[in-house]
């Protein structure tokens, strides 16, 4: 009869917290829109911010959403397209009626979506790292990658240590590689370095050795290389097959396993800015974005039995800014826009953020660090 009375008990209780739970997300849903280059040549970027946005949305649903409002997370596919962005925006905007949008992927598909966000003031935290995203500042669009303006800037500060001088750049033809390149030849002649050969190639490209060939006859000291895989790992191991022994800098784009699996043994030696992410573990104890890496590294393999990396940790902070505001303002557009511009001291994975109305990245230089593949692991550079 105890025994009885007991597990009367406990269903009672089990079935009061569930209908507690339930009142406490009874509300209508908070609708947020996301995009992400799931499939296509920024697969490896794409997939990992999905993966963390519906991790992070099913957390905050499980603790009853956002002051009772349940996250609704409509997640599309642009498959790396800049057409097929600018109409999962819309769709979004126009049919899915979301208060905000987070994403997408890449330089060139966010930009296809600019003015779209824009036009129907609906604020959009990109997950892309082109300095063009941000500046001009444009009202209702911000970002949360580190720039290529302060990815160039932690590069010639290594290439100067080093005193390397005499350096060739070789990019991928799309926004984000011209981004860099632009950014590169605005900011070397400053530091007395030189470029001496400049190269480009396709996103689809499978060899690079022709381009290579032209680098390696103008002697640089050094060769920088800008894009997102599978191009550099394509660099990385045409450089090796032609024997070419200078340093192999890339850019904050090859932050994932991604770029080791792919290159091999040719990502040896590799040196990159990136997040504190891939390094968290050797960061100080005191940096206040540590407990932040470590908590959604651990989460993130906890749930999908792989790695963290940079790009997840893109929409990480893209979907906590988002919900930081709609915890103070609702989800009201307007709102949500100006409360994410007076975002201050925010300590994501991609940095501390400070927005502004002048400056709707919110980070600098010191959001990076340089890294260098050893024995296929990263190695913190000090």
């Amino acid at each position: 009869m105890k025994r009885l009375v007991v597990i009367f008990a406990v269903l009672v209780f089990g079935a009061a917290a569930i209908a507690f739970a339930a009142v406490k997300a009874s509300k209508s849903p908070y609708v947020i829109g996301a995009v992400f280059d799931i499939t296509g040549p920024a697969a490896p970027l794409g997939t990992p911010e999905r993966d963390t946005a519906q991790m992070i949305v099913e957390e905050i649903n499980k603790k009853g959403g956002i002051n009772g409002h349940p996250i609704k997370l409509i997640v599309y596919d642009n498959a790396s397209d800049e057409t097929k962005c600018a109409l999962a925006v819309k769709k979004l905007i126009s049919s899915d009626n979301v208060k905000a949008i987070i994403g997408p992927s890449t330089t060139g598909t966010t930009l296809a979506v600019v003015p779209i966000c824009e036009k129907s003031k609906i604020p959009l935290v990109s997950c892309a790292a082109g300095i063009k995203i941000t500046q001009p500042v444009k009202p209702y669009v911000f970002k949360t990658a580190q720039s290529d303006m302060h990815a160039v800037a932690r590069i010639i500060e290594y290439l100067r240590s080093r005193g390397l001088k005499r350096i060739a750049f070789i990019n991928d033809s799309n926004a984000f590689g011209t981004s860099g390149r632009e950014q590169f030849r605005l900011q070397a002649p400053k530091a007395s370095i030189t470029i001496v050969a400049e190269e480009s190639f396709d996103s689809k490209d499978t060899d690079m050795t022709s381009q290579l060939t032209r680098i390696n006859a103008a002697k640089p000291q050094a060769v920088v290389c800008w894009g997102t895989n599978p191009g550099p790992a394509i660099v990385a191991r045409n450089m090796k097959q032609l024997g070419m022994k200078m340093p192999l800098i890339m850019s904050h784009g090859v932050s994932n396993r991604k770029f080791i699996e792919l290159a091999g043994s040719a990502a040896e030696g590799v040196i990159f800015p990136t997040g504190k992410l891939l390094v968290a573990e050797s960061i100080s104890g005191t940096d206040k974005q540590k407990p932040v890496l470590l908590k959604y590294a651990s989460d993130f393999k906890a749930k999908y039995d792989r790695d963290a990396d940079t790009f997840g940790g893109h929409a990480w902070d893209a979907l906590q800014i988002v919900v930081n505001a709609m915890r103070k303002v609702g989800d009201n557009p307007k709102k949500l826009r100006d409360t994410i511009e007076r975002t201050r001291g925010f300590v994501g994975v991609s940095g501390v953020f400070n927005f502004s109305p002048k400056d709707h990245n919110g980070l600098s230089k010191d959001a990076f660090v340089m890294v260098q593949v050893r024995n296929g692991r990263w190695v913190l550079l000090r």
